[in-house]
Parts: C-alpha cells; structure tokens; sequence
C-alpha cells in the first residue's frame, strides 16, 4: 500500500526547493509578459522579473492582502489584470468582497495529497458538506477526492436532516466539511433516533473553513470513532497545508510557496517563530505573488514521522488586521462600509462570538429612524447583509442612538479558541 501520494512529498528539502525556484522564476517571466498588473508592481519597485530566481527573492516584492485584492479587482474586474488572458479558464469562482478567481481545469493536484493523507481512497464513500454554488470549496473539494479514487455525495451545504439521511442510505464512510456542521449532523441523527457511532460508517472527517477545537476533536475521536484530519487553505489560493496521520502539523503543499513574514515589515521571520502566512501558488493563470492569508503561525521544520519531507505549519495562532472568518466566510471592513453605505451611512458594528461548537454573528445597528426597529426593514436587511457577505445574520441588535462610537471597531471578534 502506499504511504505517500507522490515522489515529491519524500523529495529532500534541496530538491524540493529548486523545483519550486525554477517555478516561481519561469512564473514571475511569463507573469511579467502576460499580467499587466504584475508589469506594474514589477515596474514600480525596479525590480527586473529575471531578478526573482528563488523564493528568498519574494521578499523584494510587496505583500498583497485579501482586503488590497479586493480593491484591485474593484478598480479592475474581474482579475485586477492578474490573469494570463492567452489560457482558457476552465470555471470561475467568487468569494465575498468580492474576488474573482480563474481556475484552470480539475488536472490540479487541489486537496489530493490532503485526502491522500487522511487515507481516503477508492473503498471510501465521501460527503462533501462545502457548497458547490460560486464558491471554490465544493467543486475543488470533489476533484480531490475524485483524484484518491473515492466516489462523492455532493450534497453541499444541504439541512443536517438531509445530511443524516444520505450517510445512513448511502453508506457514507468520509465527510468533508466544517467542524460545527458536522457536530450539527450527529446531533440531528440523534434527534432521528440513531446511534451515529454504531448506526453509521463514517469513520473519516476532513475539516476545512474554520478551527477544530480541541474539545470536539476529542469528542469526534472518543465518542464517535471518527479519526479527524485538518486541511488549510483559501480560495485566492488554493490548498496550502494539511495534516497527516502523526498530527505533527500541517504539511505544506508542494504546489505552494509559503512564508512567515513579519506583518509589519513583510521580511521573513526566522523558523519557529510567529508570523503571518503568506502564500505563492506556482501556476502559469492567476499570478498573484505573495498573498497574505492574514493568518498567523510558525514553521515547523523537523522530520516527519510520515516519511513527508515537507516543512509544515503549527497550526493557527491567530489573525492580522480586521477581516474575520465566520462558519468558514470572510467578512471584512470593507463590505461593512458598503453595507453602511447601503443604509445611508447607518452606524453598524459585526460581533462574532462562540456558542458551543457553533459561530454566532451578532450585527449591531442603531436606531437612527423609527423604520429600523420594523420586521420589514429588519428583514430587508438582513437580506441584503447576506447578499454582499454570503452570512447570515444569528443576533440582529437595534441600539440607541450614538450607541456605536466612531471610533470602535467595526468587526469584533470575541472567540477563544
């Protein structure tokens, strides 16, 4: 049986380094010909494009975050001029903001080598739980596993009650998706009236979009029998990292270039210590370079007990800036300005908070006129907040006037992990 997805998850460091170089520097060159935004960054800096030969020469460039992606593709739909129009784009997806990201076809190794490790394969019957509407998580989801061999239910993002049905009737052995939903799954099989551990053969779960709590991994692995994986990834991107079996962190794809930067500063950190991650994914359509996932962690770079010779990721220490992930969505400042706007320029606060195993996403707004505190005008909305940031609302909280100070943040995050 194999014990790696590929010969390049054993390859030495050395060797897995210059591949990756002479990628990025054939990228950077044919990114320079064909992106004109990449042209102009170059440009703007004096950086010559033959001049980036190793992933030690990104540091030259600046880094791009989620919220400045943003605004370039707002200034210039739909790819900011990051794409490379000579290559037919097989689907394009969009995540709030919004971004638009041109994928080529389902040939990319996308969550293969995560599944692979999770030891999912062709005996294995998978659910995938992540929406398959606009968003890359369904579809990107599916090839990966299609790619290991295993057959998929894409059932999306579908009622828990739907869901228990599918893996008692289809014999589900894998699931695919969040944490939380998962925990709502068994929750409403128990409400159905079965035993999840003993009625069901799910015995594998990949998680994705949002932190396992220790606690309900614990619980998933304890109680249901369900060995758990964590992958990490964004849609900008790709994968990036996922687990293996030794749970010794998160092993960075071969397809990625990830570093550890200094927020402030954008320069490397030295191995081990906390910084943001910032991602390069090696392909010849979206030449977004150095894209910074606004998340922080460390590098881990001893051995593997796997036999992957990857460096890996320590998990998830945290966040930089403002933009926050609820049940596996950014919302940013950026669409709370606009949402405002939407409301001539109604005073609004986001708080984020944690109930059980489960988000919650309380909107503050203040009672600027009587029509506010109406179920119409509540509805209308709450409607239009799911329009421009794909989440619900949980808490809608009408304040008093001048309840929301200017100078408060407009996205609170209050969850402990």
């Amino acid at each position: 049986m194999k014990r790696l997805y590929d010969e390049k998850e054993a390859w030495s460091p050395e060797k897995r380094k210059a591949w990756q170089d002479r990628r990025l520097s054939r990228m950077v060159r044919l990114g320079y010909q064909k992106s004109p935004a990449l042209r102009r960054m170059l440009d703007a800096n004096k950086i010559n494009p033959a001049r980036i030969k190793t992933r030690e020469d990104l540091e030259a460039l600046p880094v791009t975050s989620r919220e400045k992606l943003v605004e370039m593709e707002m200034r210039k739909p739909p790819y900011a001029g990051l794409e490379n129009s000579t290559i037919a784009v097989d689907r394009i997806f969009t995540s709030p903001g919004p971004v638009y990201e041109p994928h080529l076809s389902e040939n990319d190794f996308l969550w293969a080598r995560a599944f692979f490790a999770a030891g999912i394969g062709s005996r294995d019957i998978a659910l995938n739980a992540f929406s398959y509407h606009l968003v890359a998580a369904g579809l990107t989801f599916h090839n990966g596993l299609r790619k290991v061999g295993a057959t998929v239910v894409p059932s999306g993002t579908s009622s828990s009650q739907i869901q228990v049905q599918l893996i008692r009737d289809l014999k589900v052995t894998a699931y695919v998706g969040t944490p939380s939903f998962l925990m709502s799954i068994i929750d409403q099989s128990k409400e159905m009236g079965y035993d999840f551990k003993k009625d069901f053969r799910v015995k594998k779960a990949c998680f994705a979009a949002e932190p396992l709590l220790p606690s309900l991994r614990q619980r998933f692995e304890k109680e249901y029998g369900i060995r758990t994986f964590q992958m990490y990834g964004a849609t900008e991107v790709g994968d990036v990292a996922y687990e293996c079996p030794a749970k010794s962190g998160w092993h960075i794809c071969e397809e990625t270039i990830v570093e550890i930067v200094d927020p402030a500063t954008g320069k490397n950190v030295a191995p081990g210590e906390l910084g943001e991650v910032v991602v390069t994914r090696l392909n010849d359509l979206f030449f977004l370079l150095r894209f910074g996932t606004g998340d922080l962690s460390r590098l881990v770079t001893k051995k593997c007990s796997c036999g992957r010779t990857s460096f890996r990721l320590a998990g998830i220490a945290g966040r930089v800036g403002d933009a926050v992930k609820v049940r596996g969505l950014f919302i940013a400042p950026s669409q709370m300005k606009l949402l405002s706007a939407k409301f001539e320029g109604l005073p609004l606060q986001a708080v984020v908070s944690r109930k059980g195993h489960e988000d919650v996403l309380t909107l503050r707004i203040e009672k600027i006129n009587s029509q506010v505190n109406t179920d119409s005008w509540k509805n209308n909305f709450k409607k239009i907040f799911k329009e421009l940031c794909s989440v619900r609302i949980d808490v809608l909280e009408v304040v008093e006037k001048g309840g929301i100070k200017t100078d408060q943040k407009v996205i609170v995050d209050s969850r402990t992990w």
